[in-house]
């Protein structure tokens, strides 16, 4: 008998750079697929799942600012890249007989539907995934930022940060051999270990939603779901 998952709504949040794989930039077909097979997995057991990508394998709004760029102009055409990146995972899950719906926070309608938040829900509660892009549609916030915000908004029980490492470390695992993984950490903690879980506005906004939120490597086969199932996978930071 299958045991039931932890949690029935998700946010995961994903890179640009998870898409890319070891390619210099854009996207990665292969990892794209293992990804969306991972996510399929997830969406089997019945859980419900909104996704919120980034753009860096496409622009980075800060590098694009480093340049010279005006910082707010650079944002906009960093979330732009989260659009494409949310169309080309959105058509990987139709290829993999999972159906996603594109919300963006910037309004493209003739590509994708706008962010509607009674809109988003119930594509969840129908088995759709929703794919979130522009990140807030406002400059100066990351995506990881969006996540938190959408997370809070849709009723997410839990926000999964997808990295190249397993979780959160009490150094740098490939500097330190003797670092040490946290299995649970409080939001508290996080702060004064000086732990980078996420940006200090996404990280304050899940602290004060009591939303948890677990980091975990999206390239570790089956993490995904370990994570759902509640199982000791990644990090889990909590209130």
């Amino acid at each position: 008998m299958m045991t039931a998952a932890a949690y029935k709504r998700i946010l995961l949040k994903l890179s640009g750079e998870a898409l890319m794989g070891d390619d210099a930039y854009g996207i990665n077909e292969e990892v794209v697929s293992r990804i969306v097979g991972e996510i399929g997995d997830v969406v089997r057991l019945g859980v419900q799942v909104g996704v919120v990508i980034g753009g860096g394998n496409i622009f980075r709004g800060m590098k694009g600012a480093a340049t010279g760029m005006d910082r707010a102009t650079a944002d906009y055409m960093g979330m732009l890249a989260t659009v494409m990146n949310a169309m080309a995972l959105a058509d990987a899950m139709r290829r993999n007989e999972l159906e996603a719906r594109v919300q963006s926070a910037l309004r493209i309608d003739q590509v994708v539907e706008p962010y509607i938040r009674g809109r988003a829900i119930r594509h969840l509660e129908e088995g759709r995934v929703v794919i979130f892009a522009a990140g807030t549609g406002n400059p100066f916030f990351t995506t990881d930022t969006a996540a938190a915000l959408r997370g809070s908004e849709i009723g997410a029980q839990i926000v999964l940060k997808a990295t190249k490492v397993d979780g959160v470390y009490t150094a740098d695992p490939k500097k330190d051999p003797e670092a040490q993984r946290y299995h649970r950490i409080s939001f508290d903690e996080a702060i004064g270990r000086s732990l980078a879980v996420m940006d200090a506005t996404a990280f304050a906004l899940c602290r004060d939603q009591k939303l948890p939120i677990n980091v975990f490597s999206i390239f570790k086969p089956g993490a995904l779901r370990r994570v759902v199932m509640g199982e000791d996978e990644g990090t889990l930071v909590h209130s």
